[in-house]
């Protein structure tokens, strides 16, 4: 675990001191398969980074389960309207498989940005990537058809369609599981 931040997570690759620095502030996590790594009405004081595993943000809407995202090695996750904004979320993150995490808390970034320029840089390169992250899935989900959504998904994380269940997959499609199934079986 000691190198994961200098050898696996993508933006840290271009800033190995600033991984240095957030390995010393990271806490070790393990979650089982189906744990909820973070519950719904209450504030989520960390981002997890995954190194084993995939985890998914969702919600409940009229007694549907609506899957928002989903991150597995290497990627982060966190209720991330809570994370900013300091109060509860409406969001779950659940364990779809056993999970190896490092989290790290609110509090120490917010400290770490205060004593380094670099490290505010760093905070602010990461929030734009989750904002362009956020934009091109709305784009998605506007300009796409089910089927184009469908086969982005599959050319561009194949892996998902064999670790993760139909439902998720198509609940974070924005489509049904018919539609989900009809368009598999093409």
């Amino acid at each position: 675990m000691e190198s994961f931040f200098l050898h696996n997570a993508h933006l840290l690759l271009e800033h190995p001191e600033i991984a240095k620095t957030l390995e010393k502030v990271a806490i070790h996590k393990s979650f089982k398969k189906g744990e909820l790594i973070h519950p719904a009405n209450s504030i989520c004081k960390h981002f997890y980074l995954l190194f084993k595993g995939i985890a998914r943000v969702f919600y409940f809407r009229d007694g549907k389960d609506i899957t928002v995202h989903i991150a597995q090695e290497q990627e982060s996750i966190t209720a991330i309207d809570s994370f900013i904004q300091r109060r509860k979320s409406k969001y779950n993150i659940e364990a779809l498989e056993d999970i190896e995490c490092l989290a790290i808390s609110r509090v120490d970034l917010e400290k770490l940005s205060e004593q380094s320029h670099q490290f505010e840089h760093f905070g602010r390169l990461f929030l734009e990537k989750i904002y362009c992250d956020l934009a091109e899935r709305i784009d998605s989900l506007l300009l796409h058809t089910s089927q184009e959504r469908y086969e982005e998904l599959l050319q561009r994380q194949p892996d998902l369609f064999k670790r993760v269940p139909a439902k998720h997959i198509a609940s974070f499609l924005g489509m049904t599981p018919e539609t989900f199934s009809r368009i598999r079986a093409k």
